[in-house]
């Protein structure tokens, strides 16, 4: 380790003085990286297609974990309804999901960081399966490194932890020191993963079709498109190859940005293969470590500041963003800065999609809904075909915006089913880079529930919208087809949802916000016949 500033930071978003300097054009394990990745794009198709007969014994014994959980369930807690059945049921999917293996594993760590989009209960109880799988022994671990590195453990490394630092669905990570004296992270790829995971794609692919419509969750209401997105999503992370190059890029787009406030570890010039990942090892603050950060002196509304800039900068201008955001995968260096960790997912978006996502951005700035439709329909996330006109009226955006907290428990229900069911009719499904970025966006309001309650959303909506016009303006108006001084913030529709009247002002804390939340959940807790809550869309 040296004080002296690593050359590589003048292109990347790395640490100051690193383990390693890395060069872009000396990292060998990048040789066909780009072949690689369309490949797996090009192969989702037939992995998530549905076959005449799916695999009889991997579908028996999903039915025997799924179908039990549930059956236990229907013939005990169920009974008693509310928050205390959904528990029990989370529960009971939760210790299926583990039964079950990497897939299911992987399908409830995407839900536990998407809370707002999934009931409560699930969040919670699948927030352990995002780092607290049962590991596999040490002798497996020492085994896929050796085969993969192609030398034996201690020619690599001067020592490595048997005990993981964690351990997940897809890979566990363990600390070490490699015999050059440097201290790193090893991600070690469960050797029958891959397998594991096309056997499950085919059951699930064929289980879909007969859950349409049958789940009382919107984020869960197109079963087989979520399985389309599901294989999109872990197909790329079965090649860690794909996510040290992610890191490379990422950190390449904040260092481009300007966006100093993030730090992504160095992968290794050379220890990067399939399944095993050596990299830098940062340490801080957990992310929701937020009386650590203030006794450190650290700004925790700055650290939600530059999640939320850098995080919408890279997405808009350079088509690339960190595709998971959670507490696991990120953390607070001593100097304020955010480590990120964990790139298997990472959100990459063609040009032509960047360019809507854009526009999708700048229509809700301006509060230009037709805009809005119309982006969503380039990305993929409708029919090309579809008529946006009566898209709109089916939704009701050609009507005043209605604050929720002014209606009934029925109406909001009415209300929340029959967007669902005109969704669903009009063959909406939800493209993964948009999924990711509203798991992500979901994240970040929780991150601000925690690290600065009292920010006042609509003045920081405001200071983001400035930033974006001062530094990237004209490229913004040109990708989104308007005039250089054509963009103009307009929050009217969003005031007038949260009950402000725009004509008088005023803020919105994230605190005054949760209040409000608290009010439609209690009301709906308290509907009359309530036997569970409906968890229809965000909250």
């Amino acid at each position: 380790m040296t004080d002296v500033t690593a050359a590589d930071v003048v292109w990347g978003a790395f640490s100051d003085a690193g383990p390693w300097t890395l060069d872009p054009d000396l990292l060998p394990w990048q040789e066909g990286l780009s072949e690689e990745r369309a490949a797996l794009v090009a192969s989702v198709p037939d992995l998530t297609r549905r076959r005449l007969l799916p695999p009889a014994r991997r579908l028996g014994t999903t039915v025997v974990h799924l179908g039990g959980a549930v059956g236990r369930w229907w013939l005990g807690e169920r009974r008693t309804g509310g928050s205390a059945s959904i528990a029990d049921l989370a529960h009971r999917l939760r210790d299926a999901a583990e039964q079950l293996g990497p897939s299911y594993i992987k399908l409830g760590q995407i839900v536990s960081s998407g809370r707002g989009l999934f009931p409560d209960e699930l969040v919670d109880q699948f927030s352990s399966l995002r780092d607290r799988v049962q590991p596999e022994p040490f002798a497996v671990v020492r085994q896929v490194i050796e085969d993969d590195l192609g030398r034996p453990l201690h020619e690599v490394f001067a020592s490595v932890d048997r005990r993981p630092l964690a351990a997940a669905s897809i890979a566990q990570v363990h600390a070490a020191r490699l015999v050059t004296g440097e201290e790193v992270v090893i991600k070690v790829q469960r050797p029958t993963v891959a397998a594991r995971v096309q056997a499950d794609l085919r059951v699930m692919s064929w289980i879909a079709p007969l859950l349409v419509g049958r789940i009382p969750v919107a984020a869960l209401a197109n079963p087989p498109a979520l399985v389309e997105l599901f294989a999109e999503t872990i197909a790329e992370e079965l090649d860690f190859r794909l996510e040290a190059e992610n890191m490379i890029d990422v950190g390449r787009s904040f260092a481009q940005l300007g966006q100093r406030g993030y730090v992504v570890p160095r992968p290794h010039p050379t220890l990067v293969t399939r399944r095993v990942l050596v990299m830098e090892r940062l340490s801080g603050f957990a992310f929701d470590d937020a009386v650590g950060m203030r006794g450190a002196g650290i700004d925790t509304e700055a650290v939600v500041r530059t999640g939320m800039i850098g995080f919408l900068e890279g997405a808009m201008i350079h088509g690339i963003f960190h595709g998971d955001l959670h507490g696991g995968n990120l953390l607070v260096l001593a100097d304020g800065r955010t480590g990120l960790l964990d790139f298997g997912i990472t959100g990459r978006l063609t040009e032509p999609e960047r360019q809507a996502f854009l526009r999708l951005l700048v229509g809700a700035s301006m509060n230009d809904l037709r805009g809005q439709l119309t982006a969503l329909r380039d990305l993929g996330a409708l029919p090309p075909t579809t008529d946006l006109r009566a898209m709109a009226a089916e939704l009701g955006l050609d009507q005043p915006p209605v604050d929720p907290t002014s209606l009934s428990a029925e109406q909001l229900t009415g209300e929340i089913q029959r967007v669902v069911k005109a969704l669903l009719g009009a063959g909406a499904r939800l493209p993964k880079p948009l999924m990711l970025f509203v798991k992500n966006m979901v994240f970040l309001d929780g991150a601000i529930a925690t690290l600065a309650p009292d920010l006042d959303l609509f003045a920081e909506i405001a200071a983001i919208a400035m930033y974006m016009g001062t530094r990237h303006g004209t490229q913004i108006a040109a990708d989104a087809g308007l005039a250089d001084d054509a963009w103009r913030l307009d929050l009217t529709n969003l005031q007038e949802s949260v009950g402000i009247d725009p004509a008088v002002g005023g803020g919105l804390t994230h605190r005054e916000l949760r209040d409000r939340r608290q009010v439609i959940r209690d009301r709906m807790e308290s509907r009359p016949g309530r036997r569970r809550r409906p968890r229809l869309g965000p909250r």
